[in-house]
């Protein structure tokens, strides 16, 4: 996620519950069920007739339509544009994404979500008016990759290319110092955010605190300055 990102959340209302997913796969039956398990009023439709059975019989949504998203007059009267959010969730079709992403645009929709399916669909769907576009098979890429090169990193959040928040196992090295000790700032260029302790993180820990084996902080700073960390 990004600073770009971080703008369309906040353009989100905070009163909103409802929301309408079309496209019932794995990536839009995953959105529809943790929305719908969250409480929020979800409206779920698909050109399958059987994958809204489905998504009705496993009661992953309260309310699901058969329907061609790429009709805007089928929208039309299923209400779609009467959301404040929608979730094109047609990740591998990318004709039928484009022309449904235009469509609930045009419809007025002020919040746009779309799966894109590869780089050159993440750009289309940009271009014809996407609010956020998601490319879920590339962030898990990357996101394993981390993983796997950086187990001791437990949580990210990419506020640009360059910096990062992050949650790290403390170093064996920086176990029994205080902060003050550490001198984050000074030897990596990283600020401190929070401690865990107990299981619950102490925001601006107190200098003199000591870190602990096990236990986990939360820092921010550029990249490159993260991976020098003894981690």
């Amino acid at each position: 996620m990004d600073l770009a990102s971080l703008g369309f959340f906040r353009s989100l209302r905070k009163d909103n519950h409802q929301f309408a997913v079309i496209g019932l796969g794995r990536f839009g039956r995953s959105v529809c069920s943790t929305l719908h398990k969250f409480g929020y009023q979800v409206l779920a439709t698909d050109i399958d007739e059987k994958r809204v059975s489905q998504a009705l019989t496993e009661q992953i949504t309260a309310h699901a339509l058969q329907l061609d998203s790429t009709e805007p007059a089928a929208l039309r009267e299923a209400g779609i544009f009467e959301f404040d959010t929608v979730i094109v969730a047609i990740g591998n079709y990318v004709q039928e994404s484009i022309i449904t992403t235009l469509n609930v645009k045009e419809g007025g929709v002020p919040h746009v979500v779309a799966k894109a399916s590869s780089e050159v669909h993440c750009k289309l769907l940009s271009k014809v008016g996407a609010d956020h576009v998601v490319f879920p098979e590339y962030e898990a890429g990357r996101a394993l990759a981390r993983t796997l090169t950086k187990p001791a990193i437990l949580d990210r959040f990419d506020l640009d290319p360059d910096n990062s928040i992050v949650e790290i196992i403390v170093p064996d090295e920086f176990h029994g110092r205080t902060i003050a000790e550490l001198q984050l700032r000074n030897r990596y260029g990283l600020n401190l955010l929070a401690v865990s302790q107990d299981g619950k993180f102490q925001i601006n820990p107190n200098p003199n605190k000591l870190l602990e084996r096990g236990s986990a902080m939360v820092v921010i700073g550029c990249n490159k300055d993260i991976n020098r960390l003894p981690i």
